[in-house]
């Protein structure tokens, strides 16, 4: 168990993947962008 180690949260740390040890974070849902109004 270490760094090697697929099934470990480090493993997973170092090898750059997600999994259930280590979920993706989710992102947050941003409302939508309202047109900016022009003044005359």
């Amino acid at each position: 168990m270490g760094k090697g180690d697929k099934k470990t949260k480090r493993g997973k740390i170092i090898m750059g993947t997600s999994g259930v040890l280590r979920p993706k974070k989710k992102r947050k849902p941003q409302p939508p962008k309202k047109a900016a109004k022009k003044k005359k």
